[in-house]
């Protein structure tokens, strides 16, 4: 290395405070080393990095623009390193389910409001103007 280069310092693009509260999470850490720090920072940056390249290459090869949670499964079970240990903390896929409480809401939105069922507890006020079964029509005489 040459005296007149100048060598730029490294920034990790993570905050040093939070990752420092994240490594004295673990109860065997008392203190944390600014060379540790940054090393962990570095490194977890491009540990992301290159989840998300693997992410979207995944995106790709299946022709979609956005990069979903399967396409993130995939890309780590792809990698026998990373799925030794990260797989079993990403969350399992399941039913979209936002789409499925729109249906739902879409369903009870068509449906007349005499159909929809009552709050528990409570009644409909059309229930308070139907007849019973025993009463006898009510006339009235007009003279």
């Amino acid at each position: 290395m040459a005296e007149d280069e100048a060598v730029d310092p490294v920034q990790p693009e993570f905050p040093r405070g939070r990752v420092k509260k994240i490594m004295k999470l673990d109860k065997d850490i008392n203190k944390v080393n600014s060379e540790a720090l940054l090393l962990i920072s570095c490194s977890t940056n491009l540990f992301l990095q290159f989840l998300a390249e693997r992410s979207a290459e995944v995106a790709t090869e299946k022709k979609k623009k956005t990069v979903k949670l399967d396409h993130l499964r995939t890309a780590v079970k792809r990698h026998r390193p990373t799925s030794d240990f990260l797989l079993d903390s990403l969350p399992m896929p399941s039913e979209p389910t936002q789409s499925v409480a729109r249906t739902v809401a879409d369903r009870d939105r068509s449906r007349p409001v005499s159909d929809k069922p009552a709050p528990a507890g409570t009644r409909r006020i059309d229930q308070f103007f139907r007849k019973t079964g025993n009463e006898a029509p009510v006339q009235i005489n007009d003279a």
